[in-house]
């Protein structure tokens, strides 16, 4: 596979914490990756290295600097909500076709796989009419689905996967980012939701869990299993 893009359920449920986990994966194979994050929203240029965009760039052994974080994130906004309304509150508006031809760009530039990670969840507006589903419609790329494990988070998994695959997109898989403080233990969570869909993967928030590291690395390994042997996520049972 080329390229990958991350979506996710919604906002703040862990989508840069995969994205970085994967890229350190992937180093790890000896793989010549890189990520971009397109649209970020509530960025500060004076915590840049703690922004989602600086997140991805440590993850890849790069410098936190300007022209990386521009290289990565062209659309940036202070304001920490929906794309539309963080730039709406710039006096901006989001080129959702500019969008998609920065990614295409980036898939055709890549050295061996790129990320593209997006941003909230797979329908939060980018301008009057387009969402991010439309960016990924039009670039037909695999998906990894990013969840929770927050009370909740099942019906919400579920809703989101019908609706890609309503539209045709293939899901690789769908991976459950333990929720900080949940009531909800992270691997019931995954079980509940693969009743119904798979492959589901549960990654911890603290990584050198007893027994979870080796579990965690194999997981990932079947996302990147060589070409043809990888099968994607199947439909959800209603």
């Amino acid at each position: 596979m080329s390229a990958i893009f991350i979506t996710a359920t919604g906002t703040d449920v862990g989508k840069t914490f995969v994205a970085a986990s994967l890229i350190g994966h992937l180093r790890q194979l000896g793989r010549l990756v890189d990520a971009i994050k397109p649209v970020v929203s509530g960025f500060d240029p004076a915590q840049a290295a703690a922004s989602d965009s600086g997140v991805l760039l440590h993850a890849l052994g790069l410098p936190v600097t300007p022209q990386e974080i521009d290289r990565i994130s062209p659309w940036r906004f202070s304001a920490a909500l929906s794309p539309d309304l963080a730039a709406q509150r710039e006096g901006r508006s989001i080129d959702v076709d500019a969008v998609i031809a920065f990614c295409r760009t980036a898939i055709d530039q890549r050295r061996d796989i790129l990320l593209i990670e997006g941003v909230g969840g797979i329908m939060v507006p980018l301008d009057d009419q387009r969402t991010v589903l439309d960016v990924m419609m039009a670039l037909q790329l695999p998906l990894i689905l990013v969840t929770g494990s927050y009370l909740g988070t099942i019906s919400h998994t579920l809703t989101a996967v019908d609706a890609l695959f309503r539209r045709g997109m293939k899901v690789m898989a769908i991976i459950v980012s333990e929720t900080p403080g949940s009531p909800v233990p992270l691997d019931d969570t995954v079980a509940a939701i693969a009743r119904f869909a798979e492959p589901v993967i549960g990654l911890p928030r603290q990584r050198r869990q007893p027994g979870r590291a080796a579990e965690t690395i194999a997981a990932f390994d079947r996302i990147f299993a060589p070409e043809g042997e990888s099968a994607p996520a199947r439909e959800p049972r209603r």
